[in-house]
C-alpha cells in the first residue's frame, strides 16, 4: 500500500508542477490534486489523513488547502494554487525545520547550507515562514 501511496503522491507533484509549467493547465493540475491527496491517503492511511487535516487547530490552513483543490476542480487554476500553497505551508510548517535538518546532513547539500551566506538564509528564511505561517 505504501509503494502505491508513493506512487501516487508521485505523479500528483509530478502533475502539478508540469500543470503549472503549462501556464496552469486546469486538468493536469486537477489530475494532480487528486493524486496527491488520494497517495497521502494510501501512505498514511484514511484515519491518520481524515485526522492530519481536520485538527481543530489545523482548521484554516484545511480551509486554504482543500478550498484551492475545489478552486482548481471548478475550473479557476490560478486562484486554486496560490490558496492550496498558502494551505500547504500552514499544514506543513511543522516539517519544515525537520527537512532542514535532515538536508544539512546530506553531504553536497549539507555543505552548500553550511556557508556562511546561505546558512543565515535559511535560517531567517524559517522564522520568516514560521512568524507568517502562525494561525
Amino acid at each position: 500500500m505504501i509503494k502505491i501511496g508513493m506512487g501516487l503522491t508521485g505523479f500528483g507533484v509530478f502533475f502539478l508542477f508540469f500543470g503549472m509549467m503549462l501556464f496552469f493547465d486546469k486538468a493536469l493540475l486537477a489530475i494532480g490534486n487528486i493524486l496527491f491527496v488520494s497517495g497521502l491517503s494510501f501512505v498514511i492511511g484514511l484515519e491518520r489523513t481524515f485526522r492530519f487535516f481536520f485538527q481543530r487547530h489545523k482548521a484554516k490552513a484545511t480551509t486554504f488547502f482543500l478550498g484551492g483543490v475545489f478552486v482548481v476542480l471548478i475550473g479557476w487554476p490560478i486562484i486554486g494554487v496560490v490558496l492550496e500553497i498558502y494551505g500547504f505551508f500552514l499544514l506543513f510548517r511543522g516539517f519544515f525545520p525537520v527537512a532542514v535538518g535532515f538536508i544539512r546532513r546530506v553531504p553536497v547539500l549539507g555543505v552548500l547550507l553550511s556557508l556562511p551566506g546561505i546558512s543565515s538564509v535559511s535560517i531567517s528564511s524559517q522564522s520568516v515562514i514560521g512568524h507568517f505561517c502562525k494561525i
